[in-house]
């Protein structure tokens, strides 16, 4: 059996391969490993379940709830929610684990399970292949501990917890967005009553779209990877900004007053400055990847704060932040992370802190987001290649080398294999998008001739 657990839980088209019998299984593994780990030692264990809106998630979701139960976990289900708030809600009622069943920003067809250990932290990565081994096990025939009577867990509903999340997002809020007109996406996903519910009581007017789940419809043409429809609206309504979450609203792109997109990479800039504003951006360091616009980069020179950057994937992010103690990091895609109050990207925070800082200063989005130039970013793939000798190639070392020459110190380049697919991605930045397209193509060729 391949590694299930990816870089964000186990994921895959539901009812293929992902099924109510490996939801179940893994749920019962999960219990068992955090059990031999001593988090459940000297209370009754508790953990919280949520989902966003896939038809999928009902069977996934009673498949969950059945495997925790069975192993003497008492569940609360939340029902349809973000992932953050799932693991805001781990936290909050010290449960000993948390599950979210989403796909985020996969179609519809796909879904995943994501586990959350105490606090709503993600699980380390060694609990992980633990709870692969322990559930291939017992797929192979190894039988469960099973308890009985009183020992099996109890289920109810956890309603309340909807006010609950939406309280904690009023509260971190360092200001109210009366007098904002701001058009919100809900990718027709888990933050469609929530995300409305809290942009409204923090004072701001409030219209939506995609925000009609119906289990079939989640990131079908709209959201955080299709914003054409968020551009038209926040044009047409005259609305100062707009906001588009993915499926399960741990993402967050945005839009100015004009429809212009406005990026990760931008959201954590305008949010940089704030929280240096406001004494919150500890070491003066914001934490992003590789893949940030180098136009980021040089606009936290200019505005003499530090970027610390990782590995593509938000949690190198977070666990970049937690070792070092940052405040704030994220991903040019929308994953932002704002550890004083999240323990994982939370779209509808990001969003209101977003918000927050246009209705404090009065200043439109379009102006705040300037403080960066997103130089021209030209990415390609390079299929049918041995990915493992990037970094070996003396013949595409050479190639680079002089790229590198050519950009001088207004362009970059990156070449990163694929974690997933047998290719090689070619990513050039440059002050001129012709001059991009030219590197990236001649170092295309070179990695095709020498790794192909």
């Amino acid at each position: 059996m391949g590694r299930l657990f990816g870089t964000d839980g186990v994921r895959g088209v539901a009812n293929a391969d992902l099924t109510a019998e490996m939801a179940l299984g893994l749920s019962v593994a999960a219990a068992h490993v955090l059990a031999e780990a001593g988090t459940f030692e000297g209370h009754r264990p508790k953990a919280v379940v949520g989902r966003d809106p896939r038809a999928s998630g009902e069977f996934l979701e009673a498949a969950v709830v059945a495997g925790l139960a069975s192993a003497g976990v008492d569940v609360l289900r939340v029902g349809v929610l973000p992932t953050p708030a799932v693991a805001y809600l781990t936290g909050a009622l010290g449960a000993d684990l948390g599950v979210m069943l989403s796909a985020s920003h996969n179609a519809m067809p796909d879904n995943g399970i994501k586990f959350f250990a105490r606090g709503g932290h993600k699980l380390a990565d060694e609990l992980e292949d633990r709870i692969e081994h322990v559930y291939d096990e017992h797929r192979r025939g190894e039988p469960w501990q099973r308890p009985t009577g009183s020992g099996v867990g109890r289920v109810r509903s956890y309603d309340e917890g909807f006010d609950q999340y939406v309280a904690h997002l009023i509260g971190v809020l360092p200001n109210r967005l009366d007098g904002l007109k701001i058009v919100l996406d809900e990718a027709h996903g888990a933050a469609s009553r929530v995300s409305p519910e809290a942009f409204s009581r923090a004072g701001a007017e409030v219209i939506t779209i995609g925000a009609a789940p119906d289990g079939l419809n989640i990131n079908d043409g709209c959201g955080s990877t299709h914003m054409g429809q968020l551009k038209a609206a926040v044009v047409e309504h005259g609305a100062a900004l707009g906001i588009a979450h993915d499926g399960d609203a741990d993402r967050c792109l945005a839009v100015d007053h004009t429809g212009a997109e406005v990026d990760g990479d931008q959201i954590l800039a305008v949010l940089a400055l704030d929280m240096r504003e406001r004494s919150a951006l500890r070491s003066g360091t914001v934490v992003a990847t590789v893949m940030s616009n180098l136009g980021f980069k040089l606009a936290l020179e200019r505005e003499g704060l530090k970027l610390v950057q990782t590995a593509v994937g938000d949690r190198y992010v977070l666990e970049e932040m937690k070792q070092h103690g940052y405040a704030l990091g994220g991903e040019q895609s929308g994953h932002v992370i704002i550890l004083d109050h999240a323990t994982t990207g939370d779209g509808t925070l990001t969003g209101l802190m977003l918000a927050a800082r246009v209705a404090a200063t009065g200043t439109p989005l379009r102006e705040l987001a300037a403080v960066m130039e997103r130089l021209p970013q030209v990415l390609v793939n390079v299929p049918d290649v041995d990915r493992g000798k990037v970094g070996t190639s003396a013949e595409l070392a050479t190639a680079v080398a002089e790229a590198e020459r050519e950009l001088g110190g207004t362009g970059r380049v990156l070449l990163r294999p694929s974690g997933t697919e047998p290719l090689v991605r070619v990513m050039v930045e440059a002050a001129d998008i012709e001059q991009a397209r030219a590197v990236a193509g001649r170092l295309a060729d070179a990695v095709k001739s020498a790794l192909g």
